[in-house]
């Protein structure tokens, strides 16, 4: 069917087939903008247009719905070199981060200022309502549309509205849009999905309907028969070797306990054959002529059945070690299953999958024992935490394809050298054939940073020798992907009358799901980044993670540390109403201070021995003042309803930057034969504006401007190594390299520029816009490079660095919030949130200030109503994104505030700290606690729902 019509002001006919989406139509016909992060439901607002001068989602509008009638897409309006008033708007104000909706961002402002071009807050709420968003957090949305309506008025208006920070410097600190959010605002192909080739393949998977199976048998003849499948693999395929899905560094503390294909399946939506076919249409029919025969084994889903003595074993293959075998491992092997791969630990990690614990530690300092029989007051809480899907707008992507004897795999992954690195295992290949290039990120957020599809993906490219590309389906990123593991946290506090603490222990509980992917990790975080905000010569943790037959966990932002704080924040507002005392007032007796040695941190090594670090920088008290001044703490507020009221809460919060001893990152620095810089960085920009912390910190040093810098990153044949944009290691670790490179930069410029001048070297300085100055003359840096680079010359001048320190560099913050509760209905609405965070030096303050709105609308989300709900028989209910419940913006307080209080950090570059994750941590215990001061109950399990208020209450 041929449909006519009016897109981007030009007239243009379809062939278009029967059913056949708007969405699709479009894309097909070379629309780059439109994404798809929901398949076609509407409810993401990736795929946006605007029909007749009203935004709409085109995956919910047929192709021949489009007849006789006009389309406008992000195109209409301006690319990355030309933008529009509005994407401009959006640039300056920072609310580009990943990107992946972005376009249709702009699309809606754009409708929306049109017919109201002076909206108020509701007005902008109205008008995204139908956008997801889960990098900015919504807020900045709102400086944008306030800046482009400015531009209306006055197209020379200039915002002031971003905060700038260090005098000394004249680009780091100062806001500068990231280059790479012009080309996404743009809708530009920049993603895994626009680099697909004519001819590709596509990848499908038939996943298990059980939790918990054996397959007897699998049949696949009619599958391998279908017109267009060009492979059918199963079990008996696949390399027979285990790994780990955990991109960490090598040798991991995680099991080696999965296959590519396993025999058994362990969760809903395991892996139980793949299909490679040349269209979508015959993968799908091939994968529904597989027929499976499965013998059905008891499910378990969560701890205490996994701990039960005559609980089902989820791994009941060897187990073996590469190093530190127990002694009584023989013994543990004894009753092993031959029909089930074996799990391979690289060393101990406390791990015995003979009763379903992956991994398992305890530690501490001090006397416990001492210091509770020392308390006048004892407390003992235990709290709950459910599982999470990290909802990226770009689900997990990937597209390989084989070059000669090598394998170039496009990447939508935080961890591209992990993912070379286990690839090229599984594959029995070199390192050096296989090739990851990290493609633009549609959101990450912790799931990216672990490999669950691209080791298939290269397995199936590899095999066939064809292009395959695999994207997750929406509900595949719910049952077979990673995701926040569940917690079960008991804290116990023992205190003096006057609040000091005398003892302090937590037990986290993890339910690791089917593999055990950052199993020891994650609740060991929980406890090093809650821990040691308090001071205490007696403090303690045991960690244990079992397996189950939920679908795997995995990294997420925080990594176990909202779930931590949350449970020890709580227990101290908790305590503090035990001793009747002010929360404010007991923290303050008790936290962490700027110099303190955090002890603790000694018994926390990340499967290694750890070390005592002093907290050698600290923004917490400047916080927790200005926090307490904002949100006017211990006043009582009345919300003029008497089924409503009102409560203050607060949380302190910190993070790491980086894993010192464990981490590297190496960057190379190249001038060019203008004098204009390549800068080639192992990190990984998620979107979080990585790339530009790179280009900032060279420029600072080597005295030029940010547009003579091309930063080229996450390529690894292109640039030197690089741990991966995980614990909130990019600015420190990658943006340390880059600026020891720079300055490694800065010391040729000044010897070359020496003999070329005829000058000593310590007389030679560096001064903008790009000059080497002695006393007795001047060189610019295109003219130094014509003289390297000539047939006299030295050569091109390239300087290669790394970073590597076992200095420790903490960010803190405090978050307050104010909350209505409404005791009628149990909703529990967010009226004010403040998150102060003390980053350091922010090297990009809208960028930081955008991370910090994304992390709590995400832990708001967290702790109100997102949560996977599962069956008896372990089928996860809520695998979209409208039932599982997401953050919008019309859920964002109407108070929303983000504070960046600055320190200088000794350890990192330009007193640069991390600012991505620590975010995540603050919004559960602050709206627990505030609950309890509107109500005067605990919520010790999350999420707050409206049911479990009421309950609390003694309402149902």
């Amino acid at each position: 069917m041929k449909v006519t019509f009016i897109l981007n002001g030009r007239e243009i006919s379809f062939e278009t087939a029967p059913g056949e989406k708007a969405q699709k139509v479009l894309q097909r016909n070379g629309i780059a903008s439109i994404r798809d992060s929901d398949n076609g439901r509407g409810f993401a607002g990736s795929d946006t247009i605007i029909l007749d001068g009203k935004a709409v989602s085109s995956g919910l509008l047929l192709a021949p719905q489009l007849e006789g009638r006009e389309v406008r897409t992000i195109e209409f309006y301006g690319g990355s070199r030309n933008p529009s008033f509005v994407q401009q708007a959006m640039l300056e104000a920072g609310c580009v981060q990943s990107g992946y909706n972005s376009p249709a961002a702009a699309l809606m402002i754009h409708e929306l200022l049109k017919r109201n071009p002076d909206p108020d807050r509701e007005a902008v709420k109205d008008a995204l309502s139908g956008l997801f968003n889960r990098a900015t957090g919504y807020e900045q949305f709102f400086d944008a549309v306030r800046i482009a309506a400015a531009r209306m008025k006055d197209p020379s208006y200039k915002n002031e509205g971003i905060p700038e920070f260090g005098e000394e410097y004249s680009i780091v600190g100062k806001p500068a849009p990231k280059k790479d959010s012009a080309r996404m605002v743009a809708g530009e192909k920049v993603y895994v999905e626009d680099r697909v080739e004519p001819g590709s393949c596509i990848l499908k998977v038939l996943r298990s309907p059980h939790a918990h199976a054996r397959i007897r048998s699998i049949d696949t003849r009619a599958a391998e028969a279908v017109k267009g499948v060009v492979a059918v693999f199963t079990h008996k395929d696949v390399p027979q070797r285990t790994y780990s899905q955990a991109g960490q560094g090598y040798p991991e503390p995680s099991p080696y306990d999965r296959m590519l294909i396993s025999r058994k399946v362990r969760h809903v939506g395991d892996r139980v054959a793949v299909v490679v076919a040349e269209t979508d249409e015959a993968a799908e029919k091939a994968l529904s002529l597989i027929k499976v025969d499965y013998e059905l084994l008891p499910v378990v889903l969560d701890w205490d059945d996994a701990w039960a003595e005559d609980a089902p074993i989820i791994h009941g293959g060897r187990i073996e070690y590469v190093d530190g075998a127990p002694e009584d491992l023989n013994e543990l092997n004894a009753g092993a299953d031959d029909g089930e791969e074996p799990v391979l630990y690289q060393f101990p990690i406390g791990g015995n999958p003979r009763k379903n614990i992956a991994a398992s530690v305890s530690g501490g300092i001090g006397d416990l024992e001492k210091g509770f029989a020392e308390a006048d007051t004892v407390i003992e809480r235990t709290y709950t935490t459910t599982q999470i899907q990290c909802t990226p707008l770009e689900t997990h992507t990937c597209y390989a394809r084989v070059e000669g004897d090598r394998l170039v795999i496009h990447a939508s992954t935080q961890v591209p050298y992990h993912v070379r690195r286990i690839v090229a295992t599984l594959l029995d290949l070199p390192e050096n054939q296989v090739r990851v290039i990290k493609e633009r990120v549609g959101g990450g957020y912790g799931s990216k940073q672990d490999i669950v599809l691209e080791e298939l993906t290269a397995f199936c490219a590899w095999k066939t020798g064809r292009a395959v590309f695999h994207q997750y389906s929406r509900e595949e990123e719910f049952i077979a992907n990673s995701t926040r593991k569940p917690m079960r946290i008991t804290v116990k506090l023992g205190a003096k009358k006057d609040g000091r603490l005398t003892a302090m222990f937590m037990k986290m509980e993890s339910n690791q799901g089917a593999y055990g992917a950052h199993a020891l990790t994650v609740p060991m975080n929980g406890v090093s980044k809650s821990l040691p905000l308090f001071l205490c010569d007696n403090a303690g943790f045991e960690v244990v993670a079992c397996y189950s037959n939920r679908p795997p966990t995995g990294a997420y932002q925080g990594y176990g540390a909202p779930k931590g704080n949350y449970a020890l924040q709580l227990a101290v507002r908790e305590l503090a109403a035990e001793l009747g005392m002010d929360h404010l007032e007991l923290v303050e007796k008790n936290r962490v201070t700027e110099g303190a040695m955090l002890e603790i941190l000694k018994c926390l090594g990340e499967g290694r021995e750890g070390a005592a670090a002093p907290a050698v920088s600290c923004g917490l008290g400047p916080a927790l003042e200005q926090g307490a001044e904002m949100i006017s703490w211990g006043r009582r507020e009345d919300s003029g309803d008497p089924d409503v009221r009102i409560g203050k809460g607060f949380a302190t919060v910190q993070q790491g930057s980086g894993l010192p001893g464990l981490d590297a990152a190496n960057a190379t620095i190249k001038m060019l034969g203008d004098g204009s810089f390549l800068v080639q960085s192992g990190g990984a920009d998620l979107g979080t504006g990585l790339d530009l912390v790179s280009a900032k910190m060279t420029a600072e040093v080597l005295k030029c401007g940010l547009e003579v810098i091309t930063v080229q990153s996450g390529d690894t044949d292109m640039a030197p190594f690089d741990t991966g944009a995980y614990a909130s290691s990019g600015t420190f670790f990658s943006g340390g390299a880059t600026y020891n490179a720079a300055l490694k930069m800065a010391g040729k410029i000044k010897k070359e520029a020496a003999a070329i001048l005829g000058e000593k070297e310590e007389d030679i300085e560096l001064a903008a816009p790009g000059i080497a100055r002695g006393k007795k003359g001047e060189l610019s840096y295109r003219k130094l490079a014509w003289h390297t680079q000539g047939g006299e010359g030295t050569g091109q001048l390239i300087a290669s660095a790394s970073f590597v320190t076992d200095k420790f560099s903490f960010p803190y913050g405090a978050h307050f919030c104010q909350v209505a509760v409404n005791t009628r209905t149990g909703k529990v609405t967010v009226q004010k949130y403040y998150a102060l965070e003390d980053c350091g030096t922010p090297i990009n303050p809208e960028y930081a200030l955008g991370q910090i709105y994304g992390a709590v609308v995400k832990s708001m989300g967290h702790a109100l109503y997102e949560e996977m709900i599962f069956d008896k028989s372990g089928r996860c209910l809520t695998t979209d994104l409208r039932s599982y419940g997401v953050p919008m913006i019309g859920d964002i307080p109407e108070d929303f505030k983000s504070v960046l209080v600055r320190t200088d950090d000794p350890f990192g570059p330009f007193g640069a700290k991390s600012v991505s994750e620590i975010s995540v941590n603050g919004a559960a215990p602050a709206i627990a606690s505030a609950i309890y001061d509107a109500v005067g109950v605990w919520m010790r399990d999350w999420p707050f729902s409206p049911e479990k208020v009421l309950k609390a209450l003694g309402k149902i």
